[in-house]
């Protein structure tokens, strides 16, 4: 993105300089092109073209090829580059695909450079963790989004809750107060797999569990039955679907026709409620996922990006160069205050603390998890065996049992 005026008439003056020297030792063109991959949507362009200007500036020796993808089809893509038949030096990644392409011993090595320079003991946990495999940082973290309760003041206020709730206990009775006449007290789909996860992380239960070096299912665990138990309590709450997830109607849907007191979902879906119902503009409320008690926030599952560098790429210092800008301060906080993003650090969340929204999300990120750090998570996803298993629950059927055929198909499609 620099002036190709000015970068055009540098060459023609660097080249007849060579012919005036005869090619004399020590002449030529050191610029290197680091290939930049990032995916739709995840910068604005206006983000983009102040850091490459900024990089260049400070990187004279450096040129930005900043170049756009889209999230389907992504891992074929990537894959090839990794391979060597694409090229690419710094690439974004999402964070809970970094064991995927870490697991094949194609990705750099971050480590060092991650506790030496880049205050890692700092990162948001569910960025960090999942782009660490065996021991070694490959995903350094860049941005993170996780989900908040968004809340209807005009129908707190009509049921005389002054103050958001802070813990799991006062969740549950608000919402039970809300849940009257018409207005629904909260509405949460059955299949939402992602806030069940972080009741489960709560109660110290997890997806899937490690064991000597395999993966298996762990939805039996008492730990993860009782996060399934406080799930069907809170559900109960509403009228949200047994057998369908968030989209299915879309939530934010629901919520705009004005009488739903809760959702759980992004921030940014605020803005899709308002668009949809102009009348709430003004009207909505959001506080963090409350925990087991008040002394912090419940867990959540965090969503956002990683940053890898390829181990076949042929400017290693200088993809380290970008990602250190990147996933340092200055840039940290440009983008989380031009996306509405969590930054990568704990430390860090003072810089969107002014927005009700974006802070509560922050508050959110410090208890983030992320998905079981196995290479084939993304194969359960694909034919997901958690959502049934809660329809099932929710439907009257036996916990432990429902819970157990779910497990034996994670158990199944994460065997080697």
């Amino acid at each position: 993105m620099k002036n190709r005026f000015l970068a055009a008439a540098a060459a023609l003056a660097t080249a007849v300089a060579l012919s005036a020297c005869s090619h004399l030792p020590g002449y030529g063109d050191d610029t290197r092109t680091v290939t930049v991959w990032l995916m739709k949507d995840s910068a604005s362009n206006g983000f983009l073209k102040r850091f490459t200007e900024s990089f260049e500036d400070e990187h004279p020796d450096i040129e930005l090829d900043i170049r756009i993808q889209e999230w389907t089809g992504i891992g074929d893509r990537i894959d090839a580059v990794l391979k060597g038949e694409e090229t690419a030096d710094v690439i974004e990644v999402g964070n809970t695909q970094v064991a995927r392409y870490a697991e094949n011993r194609t990705l750099t090595d971050l480590t060092l450079e991650s506790i030496r320079d880049w205050g890692s003991k700092d990162w948001l946990p569910g960025l960090s963790d999942p782009g660490s495999v065996n021991g070694a940082q490959y995903g350094i973290p860049w941005y993170a989004a996780n989900r908040v309760v968004i809340y209807n003041k005009d129908l707190f206020a009509r049921a005389g809750i002054v103050q958001p709730p802070r813990t799991r206990a006062q969740w549950l009775e608000d919402t039970a107060k809300l849940d009257k006449g018409d207005t629904q007290g909260i509405y949460l789909a059955g299949q939402n797999w992602y806030v069940l996860s972080g009741f489960i992380w709560d109660e110290g239960g997890d997806l899937a569990e490690e064991r000597g070096g395999e993966w298996a299912g762990a939805l039996h665990t008492p730990a993860a039955l009782k996060g399934m138990d406080f799930y069907k309590k809170l559900h109960a709450l509403g009228e949200g679907p047994a057998e369908a997830d968030e989209e299915t109607p879309p939530q934010t849907d629901v919520f705009a026709r004005g009488d739903v007191a809760q959702i759980i979902a992004p921030p940014g879906s605020a803005r899709i409620i308002e668009e949809a119902n102009p009348g709430l503009k003004g009207k909505l409320g959001f506080f963090p996922v409350p925990g087991k008690t008040a002394a912090k926030p419940g867990a959540v599952f965090t969503g956002g990006s990683d940053l890898v560098i390829p181990e076949s790429t042929r400017h290693r210092d200088a993809a380290i160069e970008v990602i250190e800008a990147l996933a340092g301060e200055k840039w940290q906080t440009e983008l989380a205050r031009t996306m509405s993003y969590v930054p990568n650090k704990t430390t860090l969340a003072h810089v969107i603390a002014g927005t009700e929204s974006t802070a509560a999300m922050a508050a959110g990120a410090a208890e983030g998890r992320a998905t079981p750090k196995s290479g084939r998570w993304a194969q359960v996803e694909a034919h997901n065996p958690i959502k049934p298993y809660m329809t099932a629950v929710l439907t009257g059927g036996e916990p432990e049992q429902a819970a157990r055929t779910a497990s034996s198909t994670i158990s199944s499609v994460l065997a080697p």
